[in-house]
């Protein structure tokens, strides 16, 4: 029956990307997604690293089936009751000045609006962001995105610049001790910048944490130094909280350990658990300029009242169920268990990130760092084979990391079992290598 079912999808489907997981899945429920087996998989992806209440969610499914049988999808110039009580919601979760919100459908969506706010704020159109970025595949958001897909689609759009992401585990940017030096990586990044300007630059765009790039943390204070520069160069700073909004980090976002508000933050992925629901929330000065010249993003799906029913119910979880706080409380378990494999395993180069967001980078050894592809692969696959899914980001010049994000309300018995068979799985692939 599968065999059937790979052959239709290879004879119906147009291939976006990697491989397909190689099991057929049927449904999911909290942590977990079941095969066509009936066999359970322990889902350390959340989904798209979006589902933060877990597959299914009661409170979400009431929600979708109540809003849909009364109120789901309006004509773009009407508003309804739900679309200003999220943005309510979700403005007083946020530091002042962010209180003007406008409610869209996916995470390179919101980006793409911020940037052309942005660019019509300022009057200026260069776009900076991370050489290890990921921000959507829409026009702006992919010119944006510097991680893949570059190749291939004709120019970008003009005027994208690239900072150097901040990777402490492998930057060249070193002090007399050793020890990462990204004030100076940091400065050097921006000097190249203002030497390819051409004297128009609108916006910086950042993950606080790169999760595409290889789960790349800024580190403290990199932020808030970041924010001057901009300020210094009349740049506007926009945060993409796609992954690290609502909780994950252990923090409501990822900018609040550091003190510093972004001038537009986009939202996406975890704002809607798993559905497509996204935000740009920024200033009433930055929308006031904005609606003057005539900002347009008029799309099929903005306020959509479903979505915004989805969001608040989110919202709701979050608070009642104190998922930020049990984030922050499962995140230091699981740095725990990561630092062990990395003491106990030569092939476990570097643990990083925060909370429910954290990478461990697999490597040949760890005095040469070099990448180590093929045990990468072949423990994705052990793992899978012993019911846990990974995703595991292969860029070039760096080892596999493996991208771990479980839902926000995964018991620590499935936490830990998560990390047990990702251990058994490193360990059984790790054998068979010794023995051939």
């Amino acid at each position: 029956m599968d065999t059937t079912f790979w052959n239709d999808a290879d004879r119906l489907l147009i291939r976006y990307g990697p491989t397909f997981t190689p099991r057929v899945i049927e449904r999911a429920s909290g942590a977990y997604v079941f095969d066509r087996q009936g066999t359970p998989i322990l889902d350390f992806t959340s989904g798209q690293m979006s589902s933060i209440l877990g597959h299914s969610h009661p409170d979400v499914v009431s929600t979708v089936s109540s809003s849909i049988a009364s109120l789901d999808h309006l004509f773009s110039g009407m508003l309804s009751t739900p679309v200003l009580e999220l943005a309510d919601r979700l403005t007083a979760t946020l530091p002042e000045p962010l209180s003007k919100v406008m409610l869209l459908s996916t995470g390179a969506e919101s980006n793409e609006a911020a940037i052309k706010m942005a660019k019509l704020f300022t009057g200026r159109y260069e776009i900076v962001s991370f050489d290890r970025s990921w921000h959507g595949m829409t026009q702006g958001a992919a010119s944006a995105t510097f991680s893949a897909g570059r190749r291939g689609y004709g120019p970008p759009t003009p005027g994208n610049l690239a900072l150097p992401s901040p990777n402490a585990y492998r930057s060249p940017f070193r002090t007399a001790d050793g020890s990462y030096d990204w004030e100076a990586e940091l400065a050097y990044g921006f000097a190249l910048v203002d030497q390819q300007s051409a004297g128009s630059l609108a916006a910086c765009v950042v993950e606080p944490i790169l999760s595409s790039g290889g789960i790349i943390e800024l580190p403290p204070g990199y932020l808030r130094r970041l924010k001057e520069m901009c300020e210094e160069r009349e740049m506007l700073l926009v945060l993409d909280e796609a992954q690290t909004g609502l909780g994950r980090t252990g923090d409501m976002y990822a900018f609040e350990r550091d003190g510093v508000v972004p001038d537009v933050l986009t939202l996406s992925k975890t704002l809607g658990a798993g559905l497509p629901v996204a935000a740009v929330v920024t200033s009433p000065g930055v929308e006031q300029v904005c609606h003057d010249r005539g900002f347009l993003f008029y799309t099929t799906h903005v306020s959509d009242p479903l979505a915004a029913a989805v969001g608040l119910t989110v919202l709701d979880v979050i608070e009642r169920d104190h998922l930020v706080e049990r984030a922050a409380r499962l995140g230091k378990q699981l740095t725990e268990r990561l630092l062990a494999l990395r003491e106990r395993y030569d092939m476990v180069g570097d643990v990083r990130g925060r909370g429910l967001l954290q990478g461990l980078e697999l490597v040949q050894d760890k005095q040469s760092k070099a990448p180590a592809d093929a045990l990468g692969n072949a423990v994705t696959s052990a793992c899978l084979d012993r019911g846990l899914h990974m995703n595991i980001v292969q860029l070039p010049g760096m080892g596999g990391i493996f991208r771990i994000a479980p839902p926000l309300t995964i018991s620590e018995d499935d936490l830990h079992s998560g990390v047990d068979i990702l251990e058994a799985s490193l360990r059984a692939v790790l054998d068979r290598s010794a023995a051939a």
